[in-house]
């Protein structure tokens, strides 16, 4: 069992020690099924990349921006948002740590 709050905190202090602004740990693999911590400190931003075949990401702290061609999505602390279904990216707007939770392939 993992305690995604600490693993926040780690990840957060990492990203801030990092050059590129941002820490991950992938803590739950299973099947299809993927959860992991992403830390990004403000203004840093994960590229845009192809989505899962659905995801979801929680903001445990700070808030973020969902960026896509249809459309971006502020994401504030303590709330969940669906990953769209396209290319897209993420951006800190603040020091954030979030949970994406993904399925990356549909059960049969």
């Amino acid at each position: 069992m993992d305690n995604v709050a600490a693993l926040a905190r780690e990840h957060l202090q990492k990203a801030t020690a990092s050059e590129h602004g941002r820490s991950a740990h992938l803590f739950l693999h299973e099947g299809p099924l993927r959860q992991t911590v992403i830390a990004l400190t403000a203004g840093s931003a994960l590229d845009e990349h192809n989505a899962p075949v659905a995801a979801s990401i929680h903001v445990l702290s700070g808030s973020v921006r969902i960026t896509a061609a249809g459309g971006d999505v502020d994401v504030p602390e303590g709330c969940v948002q669906a990953v769209p279904q396209e290319r897209h990216g993420l951006t800190a707007l603040e020091d954030a740590a979030v949970v994406l939770t993904a399925v990356t392939e549909v059960a049969e």
